[in-house]
């Protein structure tokens, strides 16, 4: 039985890939900052769950003996576009904290917790971020350019877990449903409009993203690590 960590796992795609690990056995533990949130989700998965602001070195220090001493799996799904909660201006301190708010959200997270828990995994551990069709010039300006730096940063993370036998890469999904990514607005006819930029026609789910989380994290993945996993049903081609 693999010790699972998920960040963000209350809803949406991280709930569905905390689902998928514990489908096939894992201990899970879910984290993010509503402690609401996580408890039904981790009552519904028969999963772990610890509260805290995976931005903050100081929570996220803080928050370390709540999570597992040995760690297989790190899924790095906290995030989101902070954009959609700031009001918009130009005035350089706003646009500045708007900037920021999106890095930390998105990068740091990432680099805090990874950080924090790579110590305690071991060779055939595993380190899978989830990043965004945004950084790969689709636009959302400091939320693609959150996203693009997970993947500089994955690049190097590879490197330097590579000789310890953990492997780190990026899935980056295009449009997904059923999460509360757009804060309930997004409409039908912005549905209609990102799907006609797919080549099979239709919109992409939490379990299609998980599903891929799973083989990464598999044992058939140990030879793929600092690669960047597209899952936008052709939205975007890695070519």
């Amino acid at each position: 039985m693999r010790e699972v960590v998920v960040t963000g796992g209350g809803t949406g795609i991280g709930y569905a890939v905390a689902a998928a690990f514990v489908s096939l056995g894992d201990h899970v533990t879910i984290t993010g900052r509503r402690e609401n949130v996580l408890k039904e989700a981790a009552a519904k998965l028969g999963a772990a769950y610890t509260a805290f602001n995976a931005a903050s070195p100081v929570a996220v220090k803080e928050a370390l003996d709540g999570l597992p001493p040995h760690v297989d799996v790190l899924v790095n799904n906290a995030g989101g576009n902070t954009n959609l909660d700031r009001r918009q201006s130009g005035e350089l301190m706003d646009v500045a904290e708007a900037w920021w708010a999106n890095l930390n959200a998105n990068l740091m997270s990432a680099v805090l917790v990874t950080t924090a828990l790579a110590p305690r995994m071991g060779k055939g551990g595993r380190v899978v971020s989830i990043g965004s069709i945004a950084a790969r010039g689709t636009g959302s300006g400091s939320y693609g350019a959150a996203k693009a730096a997970m993947e500089s940063w994955t690049a190097d993370l590879a490197a330097e877990l590579g000789p310890k036998g953990i492997t780190a890469n990026v899935v980056s999904p295009g449009l997904v449903v059923d999460t509360e990514f757009f804060r309930g607005r997004l409409t039908e006819d912005g549905i209609r409009a990102r799907v006609q930029n797919t080549r099979n026609g239709r919109p992409g789910t939490p379990n299609d993203v998980a599903d891929t989380v799973l083989f990464l994290a598999s044992a058939g993945a140990r030879h793929v690590t600092g690669q960047v996993v597209h899952v936008n049903g052709g939205a975007y081609l890695g070519r």
